[in-house]
């Protein structure tokens, strides 16, 4: 759902690895302006006003990484769907072709991979590769990416220096004292505030309701009547809330790896689920390099291991490693995990050089780089949209007891990332700007089926989140991979899963119930 974060000394997060018509809902039932009768028409007005202009399509500029056959342009859309005509922000999109021929080609496919906070501009970069997963898709779709409003190059914020951002050691997330809990506290305050001041005229409208409007305007202007998209992640709330929005506008959609759309969970619950579902998945990776413990040498049984990751957290804690690498360092590299299987290899192999007297490659992991200043940049935009976003969809505690009393109870039985979570979301509980109430996502008339894809032991998006999209949207199916816990399932291989995503967005077809699939294969060290 999001990369994950931890607050440092410096008043500075520090990112991890890597976690979006016709109106439903009458006015009398809109959530905080979120589904609301002007914003209704003003989407009606900007999406007609970008199918007239289209997109122009040229070759992309040489430092966004992205050569010929891809090509990139932009789409305008109003900062404020309430004032169509008000200003405007524009929106980074690019594509490529379909393979296939004129007759086979379905129109566009439109990908977001989540956050709040991520580019989905690589994705036309599946054909480019020759991603074999794709190929068929590929066949039939424009592969279409785009950059969300506040990321990338599309009216980008920021909430604090991108250098100072990455600053290594940051603080123990992990607090020893009340003195340490109110110096965190401190540095969420001070991010809040460094938001309000870098970002201010942007954070109001940083809704997930006002990405799926730029993505209906989006659909408008590369000529699409209906929209195609698979959204992964964060991009599951976004196509849950495009679903609510624009039901008859949908003509294919996939969602994968489920954020829990209630409005219960968005989201400050949804965050404490994280906190037990990553520890969940923690265990599973700790058995793995027990049972690999010939190959990785860091101990024999899931306990051993943990007293070895102890056993280092203190040592970092005590003297960070190379100088820069802490127990917030730390836990951003090895939290990814439990994030992907694909980082089970890399991450144990940086530890198991690390106990055989090779500290500079964990060091070399897990330290910031301060002369990428390209992707530190990045790095600080991405922290700063999923701050803005998750802030302003729905309102938060405000009650400090209240955190104080949730993450203390959860640490005791979930330790691995309950505090590092805790400190990275805190700037909303003193947010100055606007808080929504979130958009109670349900089918709409016209909606189709939607394809759902989940693993069952997924962290960073749990299980139960994908069981209640799936009551939500009638005529949804399920596909489940049980006892598989990769986050973003439909880019693994796995035939059971792969073969249905191709029948349904080349064919339109879906199981006649929903499917449960045996696991993809775990990575071998």
């Amino acid at each position: 759902m999001r990369r994950t974060a931890v607050l440092g000394s410096a008043g500075t997060l520090i990112a991890g690895t890597l976690i979006t018509g016709a109106i439903t809902a009458p006015a009398a039932n809109a959530t905080g302006g979120h589904s609301g009768w002007s914003e209704a028409r003003g989407v009606q007005v900007a999406a007609e006003r970008a199918a007239k202009k289209g997109i122009d399509w040229a070759d992309c500029p040489a430092d966004w990484g992205f050569a010929k056959p891809i090509q990139c342009g932009w789409v305008s859309v109003p900062l404020d769907y309430a004032r169509p005509n008000g200003k405007q922000i524009k929106i980074a999109v690019d594509r490529i072709g379909n393979t296939g021929t004129k007759a086979e080609r379905q129109g566009a496919l439109i990908y977001n991979p989540g956050g709040p906070g991520g580019s989905g501009m690589r994705f036309p970069t599946r054909v480019t590769n020759k991603n074999p997963l794709w190929v068929n898709a590929s066949k039939a779709y424009d592969f279409v990416g785009f950059d969300p409003r506040g990321v990338g190059h599309s009216a980008p914020i920021s909430c604090v220096d991108p250098q100072e951002f990455v600053k290594a050691p940051k603080a123990d997330p992990v607090p020893d004292s009340e003195a340490d809990k109110r110096a965190q506290r401190k540095l969420a305050a001070e991010y809040a505030d460094g938001c309000a001041e870098r970002s201010g005229w942007m954070l109001p409208h940083m809704t997930t309701p006002n990405t799926a409007r730029d993505l209906d305007v989006v659909r408008a202007a590369l000529g699409e009547k209906k929209l195609n998209f698979l959204g992964v992640s964060y991009g599951t709330y976004i196509g849950a809330v495009y679903a609510t929005l624009f039901p008859s506008h949908v003509r294919r959609m996939i969602v994968d790896s489920v954020v829990d759309p209630s409005r219960e969970k968005i989201w400050y619950e949804a965050n404490l689920d994280q906190d037990v579902a990553f520890q969940m998945r923690w265990n599973d990776w700790k058995a793995w390099v027990a049972k690999n413990d010939a190959t990785f040498h860091i101990g024999d049984t899931p306990e051993k291991v943990e007293q070895q990751w102890l056993k280092l957290r203190a040592t970092a804690k005590k003297s960070p490693l190379g100088g820069v690498v802490g127990p917030a360092e730390l836990i951003s590299f090895f939290q990814s995990a439990p994030y992907y299987d694909s980082s089970w290899v890399p991450v144990t192999q940086a530890w198991s050089k690390y106990l055989a007297g090779d500290t500079q490659a964990l060091v070399d992991a897990a330290a910031p780089d301060l002369s990428d200043t390209k992707g530190n940049i990045a790095s600080e935009n991405s922290n700063a949209v999923y701050t803005a976003v998750e802030c302003a969809d729905a309102k938060w505690p405000t009650s400090w007891k209240k955190w104080d009393r949730d993450n203390t109870r959860l640490h005791k039985d979930y330790p691995f990332m309950t505090w590092a979570n805790a400190w990275m979301n805190l700037p909303c509980a003193t947010w100055s700007s606007k808080q929504q109430n979130p958009l109670y996502v349900k089918t709409g008339k016209g909606l189709p089926p939607v394809l759902i894809v989940q693993s069952t032991r997924d962290a960073a998006t749990p299980f139960e989140g994908a069981v209640e999209l799936h009551k939500r949207l009638k005529g949804s199916r399920l596909i489940i991979e049980k006892d598989a816990g990769s986050h973003g399932v439909t880019g693994l291989v796995n035939p059971c899963i792969n073969q249905r995503v191709d029948a349904y967005l080349v064919s339109g077809t879906l199981d006649s119930s929903d499917v449960t699939c045996t696991p993809h294969a775990t990575p071998k060290p």
